[in-house]
């Protein structure tokens, strides 16, 4: 009697660690990889389309981040357990990725014997953080994420965090609007009540502020 294999999405937009990992995951009996994604859109897209046990996600990629997809994927499939594979260890990316609802956050330096055991922890329903960086997302009590710090982006639709995202990597209204296919218009729209909630008008406080709220990884 065969056993049921874990299904598993790679999201990452460098297509030799994808294929490096693929291959290794493959090679455990237990796994299997379903679907490789680019972006944070096509994974989306994947996981509706396979439903599967896992995702790999990296933080940073280009159209639309891990942080976003992440809660975009949550909510619709809340069973899904996503594990963040980044090479950011900033506290901002961390918690970002964990906020949003990941299971996991790994980073590209360790083993691929860490990351079986990052898989097995949560799929168990625990959660899964790298040793080296446990320390950043404590709280005072010694517990994770216990105290979410409550913040304006909270008050975001999904759109208007993707706007937030494309303004912050320096993307004009034409191409915010071509990205997201809706009108110059549209687009407009939700720049403006970004600015509304969040109490900022300029780019370039948007653009701090995206890096601070970790929806971004440009540099001011």
């Amino acid at each position: 009697m065969n056993m049921k294999k874990i299904k598993i999405i790679l999201a990452d937009d460098h297509s030799i660690l994808q294929e490096g990992l693929c291959i290794s995951l493959e090679r455990e009996k237990s796994f299997e990889v379903v679907a490789m994604a680019d972006s944070g859109y096509k994974a989306i897209e994947l996981a509706t389309l396979y439903q599967p046990d896992v995702i790999i996600m990296d933080v940073s990629m280009p159209g639309l981040n891990g942080m976003e997809a992440t809660r975009q994927i949550l909510a619709k499939h809340p069973e899904i357990k996503v594990i963040a594979l980044s090479m950011h260890m900033e506290k901002i990316y961390i918690t970002g990725m964990m906020n949003a609802g990941a299971s996991g956050y790994i980073l590209k330096v360790c083993s691929f014997k860490e990351l079986l055991k990052c898989i097995q922890i949560v799929l168990s329903g625990k959660i899964f953080l790298y040793h080296e960086i446990r320390h950043l997302v404590k709280g005072n009590d010694g517990n994770l994420f216990k105290h979410k710090r409550v913040s304006a982006f909270s008050s975001l639709s999904r759109r208007e965090r993707e706007v937030l995202q494309l303004i912050a990597e320096g993307h004009k209204r034409k191409e915010i609007a071509k990205k997201l296919k809706i009108s110059i218009k549209t687009a407009d729209i939700h720049r403006t009540h970004l600015k509304a909630k969040l109490n900022i008008h300029s780019v370039p406080e948007l653009t701090k502020f995206a890096i601070i709220e970790g929806v971004t990884s440009s540099l001011i």
